[in-house]
């Protein structure tokens, strides 16, 4: 893929729509498992299962790099629009989202600290993402808005060159994520914060933001190799999981093993990357645009942010809240299972009903649209649907 596509006008990629929903829906398998596997030795697989599923923040970063790129080679915004409209769209459910993590976490743990306390680490929760466990997500997500005229900067004085840039930032990021695991000793000004700095993550940004600048020809080479992007994820999965089981071999705990900033989840979320996106031109190629199944994918990459932002207060509230009463009753691996779908249906009620009222835009991401908002793209304008928040991606 030596050159540069862009494409010429911004059109619906029902392709990317698919990686969103199954990055979403993987997001939300990590947090159960992480708050439902047993630390025992007889959870091996859950554990084992939990770490392959770390590829999330990989694929969601990647994935925010590339609309970003993507819709603005398409439409330039001028900075002094682009940046109030996104901190809007993200900023604003960030904040919200921080409070209600924040004050719940408070009220179910009655800490008493004085007001000045409380306000204090309130904003300090604020300021590194810390509020919630998940919320890190949005946090570098602003920054990558911030740092998008470097980013297209660089896509575009580098053409011709984007191997050696994807060489470079993924030896970076092999390195940064390497100390991270196997060397906390020599980052150690940076551990207690590692999940919150874009650099983490510097790999992926920057492959998304370069393959935003490839579309065409990287969604040709998808459709072209099918096959061997499929045999290519197996192996690495394999490869992958025998990595965790050496971690844990020469001492690592099951959870550290399977940590996500660790350089072989890194090649996996490389591999479930084009994995995905394999998936999504199958979609793409053989969706009905009439059909239920269009109009159920065009819903469900509406709601997923508003998914992901509050997914974990139903955790919380099924595993935490109410005498642990799950946990006591339904046997692992059953309460991963039980708990996942119960979290999902609940996240998707909530969303739902906050989409269509004037609390959509700090409870979603969404601008409210009415009672009756239209849920489906309208014919004449497809391509609002990738002008959302990047942070559904």
């Amino acid at each position: 893929m030596s050159d540069s596509v862009a494409a010429p006008a911004r059109k619906r990629l029902w392709e990317i729509d698919i990686v969103r929903i199954l990055t979403f829906v993987c997001v939300i398998g990590v947090h159960t498992i992480s708050h439902t596997a047993p630390a025992t030795g007889a959870n091996l697989p859950l554990y084992l299962l939990l770490g392959l599923l770390h590829f999330t923040r990989d694929t969601f970063f990647a994935l925010t790099a590339f609309v970003l790129v993507y819709s603005y080679l398409a439409r330039p915004v001028p900075l002094r629009k682009f940046w109030p409209r996104r901190f809007l769209l993200v900023g604003v459910p960030y904040v919200v989202w921080s409070l209600i993590y924040f004050f719940s976490k408070l009220a179910y743990t009655g800490t008493s600290n004085s007001p000045g306390a409380t306000v204090g680490q309130l904003l300090l929760d604020i300021a590194t993402g810390k509020a919630w466990y998940h919320l890190y997500f949005l946090l570098v997500t602003m920054q990558v808005y911030l740092l998008l005229p470097l980013v297209i900067w660089l896509v575009r004085k580098t053409r011709g060159h984007h191997v050696a840039v994807l060489a470079l930032s993924g030896v970076l990021q092999l390195v940064i994520v390497g100390c991270y695991f196997y060397s906390p000793a020599v980052v150690s000004g940076l551990t207690a914060y590692k999940d919150e700095y874009f650099f983490s993550y510097i790999f992926f940004i920057v492959a998304g933001a370069i393959a935003a600048d490839h579309l065409v020809a990287l969604f040709g080479w998808v459709r072209a190799h099918r096959p061997t992007i499929a045999v290519s994820t197996a192996v690495t999965g394999v490869v992958t999981i025998g990595v965790f089981l050496l971690a844990i071999a020469v001492g690592h705990s099951y959870t550290g093993a399977v940590t996500p900033l660790q350089p072989i989840v890194m090649v996996w979320g490389v591999a479930v990357c084009f994995a995905f996106l394999a998936i999504g031109t199958v979609w793409a190629d053989r969706r009905r645009p009439n059909g239920i199944g269009t109009r159920l994918v065009n819903v469900a990459s509406d709601r997923s942010f508003g998914v992901f932002l509050s997914h974990p207060l139903f955790i919380w509230l099924l595993l935490w809240v109410g005498n642990d009463w799950f946990e006591k009753n339904v046997p692992s691996p059953w309460l991963t299972l039980v708990v996942y779908l119960l979290v999902i249906a609940g996240a998707i009620i909530v969303t739902d009903i906050a989409r269509r009222t004037p609390l959509s835009l700090p409870l979603t991401g969404r601008r409210f649209g009415g009672r009756w908002f239209r849920t489906s793209p309208r014919p004449a304008k497809p391509a609002p649907e990738l002008d959302r928040s990047s942070s559904a991606a």
